[in-house]
């Protein structure tokens, strides 16, 4: 058995010493870093909403607050994921896969990718931003045609491919570990 961590804090380096590829090395500091930004944007649009509606009573403004906090949860902790999978797997000294390292590592970074086509769905055409009205660019470049197709899907649809990416990380971390 390996020598322990402390913590979720601590499984963070054990991952990186342990891991068995570069490329989940890599994941780790990149997930990391990913899950803090992505953490702090959330936490500051909280701080905001209750900022904008602290003079407003409870009810359904406590509810939506609530609902930024646990969108933070469900982006941030996909993210963290695969690190703290593989420190578990390598302090427990379970047997997965040879290459469940490099597979979960893949996945997070398909996650993080997901959450950025989830951004570009979940664009309005229009909004207003410091007092001005701004239009969302038109699609252009070698990616024109993918981001027109995203432009195309229903604001709500944004949920899908973050969603979609968290199941097949449970499933393939299930059919990995056994």
């Amino acid at each position: 058995m390996a020598e322990a961590y402390r913590g979720v804090i601590g499984a963070f380096p054990y991952a990186f010493r342990q891991g068995d590829s570069l490329f989940f090395r890599l994941y780790v500091i990149v997930g990391t870093l990913a899950a803090l930004f992505v953490g702090g944007l959330f936490t500051l649009a909280l701080v905001v909403w209750i900022g904008q509606t602290a003079a407003t009573p409870g009810g359904s403004l406590t509810l939506s607050r609530t609902f930024i906090a646990v969108v933070g949860l469900f982006t941030a902790g996909p993210l963290l994921a695969p690190t703290l999978l593989v420190a578990r797997k390598h302090r427990k000294g379970l047997s997965y896969h040879p290459r469940y390292d490099t597979i979960m590592a893949a996945l997070g970074y398909a996650f993080l990718i997901s959450l950025y086509v989830a951004a570009i769905i979940s664009m309005p055409e229009s909004f207003t931003l410091d007092g001005e009205v701004v239009t969302r660019p038109q699609p252009s470049g070698l990616t024109a045609p993918i981001v027109a197709v995203l432009y195309a899907i229903p604001q709500p649809g944004a949920i899908a491919p973050p969603a979609g990416l968290l199941g097949v990380m449970a499933a393939v971390h299930y059919v990995l570990s056994r």
